[in-house]
């Protein structure tokens, strides 16, 4: 693989995360790898769980769809798989993944990833 991949934030991740402005919606970019044989069923058992959680909570998935070019740039073949899912805000999506619901789920996330990106986002007036 060109691109560092993991499955977990580092400690300095979270925190900037933590130390932005959370003054709205934010939207989660998840680039994801699936392991070899079946790591994408696995990590499906996940999702279905997670995104149903997540709207429980006020978010939703926007949108998600599998990689199959790269247009601009290098390293996006790395993956498989793009999700965008929007939570209410960034304490609430800190919430959500810390809940003992998700660590319970996390073993379908933690068997079907070999590793991921995940992008916070937030919306501009472009």
């Amino acid at each position: 693989m060109t691109v560092p991949i993991a499955l977990y934030p580092t400690p300095e991740q979270f925190q900037e995360l933590l130390a932005a402005p959370d003054d709205g919606p934010v939207v989660m970019v998840n680039l994801l790898r699936f392991k070899d044989g079946a790591g994408e069923d696995e990590y499906r058992v996940y999702a279905e769980k997670m995104v149903a959680f997540v709207a429980s909570k006020g978010g939703r998935l926007i949108w998600s769809g599998r990689v199959d070019s790269q247009v601009i740039g290098a390293g996006g073949g790395d993956f498989h798989m793009v999700g965008l899912v929007e939570y209410p805000s960034r304490k609430a999506f800190v919430e959500i993944a810390m809940d003992p619901f998700v660590q319970e789920i996390g073993a379908h996330r933690a068997a079907g990833l070999e590793g991921q990106w995940l992008l916070a986002t937030t919306t501009t007036d472009v």
